[in-house]
């Protein structure tokens, strides 16, 4: 019997226990013990129980009121609307900034759990979308291994790279792509904007980001398309002192490519979404906003989960995931930066504000699509 049938059961019987004679109680108890399978200590405590419609909620009492909701509500929007698990870690790190609350409030949240923030959350959740491939195969793709790096990786410096096409529901024609390259260690991510997907413009993308970030470029790994698998691409990588592994993945395995994938959603979708975007002025206004709010807020301020160990039992896929830290963090753990580099990484992120960040980020976007609106309905005119 279920726990929904159960509880009809009792109210029904409840009803007739309380109008009861001494026998006919006895009677009911000897009945209801034996059809719930309970003790008759615990069923003359069910029984006895007030006769009142509503229902009581199961489990202990709320601990959070839904003052807490506002909080948590504008904390998830400025964090990106990251996950719970994550939220609960960078929380500590977003409260020295935030001046919403009372420092009774910042204790509350700083001791609230991942599964509180969810129910909290419930009510905000969105829904995912999907977009169409603009990958196209290369000619030179056996001269570039197909390996794994993830298995081997210690230190930050492996990178993978992916494209994304800002073409809404159409490849016809010229438009934006951003290059997303994410690293397999820290999980620090670096977004650039193009004009049209060229080697050219491929290779000066990949240029801008790899003197952004704060370690050395190791391994660089991509999928199959022409703009990653070319001649000048290859050269760059491997014509240099200290010689980048340059590899690919395999054909038509995207999750080869999993942590730039899940990047590709979560760094450039949720921030420009699935519009249309086919004016050359518009790259620089991109690369201002990756660069100078949306990367920095990633990197600096929005943890990321690792995966440790992935079990099938049965026909259930139980993984295993370790404490979620932002790409900063990592990078300043690993132990591989050199005193400079260390201390000005460190520098950088004392000098940042996540809320500030955000708050730019958003004006930054706001005039970003107005701009495109407008020459839309001009456009349509």
């Amino acid at each position: 019997m279920t726990t929904e049938l159960k509880r009809h059961y009792l109210k029904r019987v409840r009803l007739r226990y309380h109008r009861g004679s001494k026998k006919q109680k006895t009677i009911i108890l000897d009945e209801f013990c034996e059809v719930c399978s309970i003790s008759r200590k615990h069923a003359i405590k069910l029984l006895s129980d007030d006769l009142s419609d509503r229902p009581k909620r199961p489990g202990p009492k709320r601990k959070y009121g839904k003052d807490v909701d506002h909080h948590l509500r504008h904390l998830w929007e400025s964090m990106g609307r990251i996950c719970s698990k994550k939220m609960k870690e960078a929380i500590p790190i977003w409260l020295p900034f935030y001046n919403e609350a009372n420092d009774h409030m910042k204790e509350s949240l700083t001791r609230i759990s991942s599964a509180s923030i969810d129910r909290h959350l419930a009510d905000y959740r969105v829904k995912s979308r999907k977009g169409v491939s603009s990958t196209s195969p290369s000619l030179i793709k056996n001269k570039i291994p197909i390996k794994l790096l993830d298995q081997q990786i210690k230190e930050p410096g492996y990178i993978e790279a992916d494209t994304v096409a800002h073409c809404g529901n159409s490849l016809a024609g010229e438009f934006i792509n951003s290059i997303t390259m994410t690293d397999l260690y820290s999980g620090w991510t670096e977004n650039r904007s193009m004009w049209k997907k060229e080697s050219r413009t491929v290779m000066g993308a990949i240029k801008s980001i790899e003197q952004s970030l704060p370690f050395k470029v190791r391994g660089f790994a991509s999928d199959n398309g022409n703009e990653f698998l070319n001649h000048d691409l290859h050269s760059y990588f491997f014509n240099r002192k200290n010689r980048v592994e340059f590899v690919r993945r395999r054909p038509y395995k995207k999750n080869d490519n999993c942590h730039v994938e899940q990047k590709n959603w979560t760094h450039v979708r949720e921030l420009f979404g699935y519009e249309r975007f086919d004016l050359n002025k518009q790259v620089k206004m991109m690369n201002e906003i990756y660069k100078n709010y949306w990367n920095p807020l990633w990197n600096y301020f929005t943890p990321v989960m690792k995966l440790q160990e992935k079990t099938r039992v049965g026909g259930k896929l139980i993984k295993v995931y370790d404490k979620p830290k932002t790409p900063y963090q990592r990078v300043m753990d690993a132990g591989t930066l050199e005193y400079d580099d260390y201390h000005k990484l460190k520098n950088k992120y004392e000098s940042l504000n996540p809320f500030e960040l955000k708050s730019n980020l958003e004006k930054e976007l706001k005039w970003f699509f107005r701009i495109v609106e407008v020459r839309r309905n001009r456009e349509a005119s």
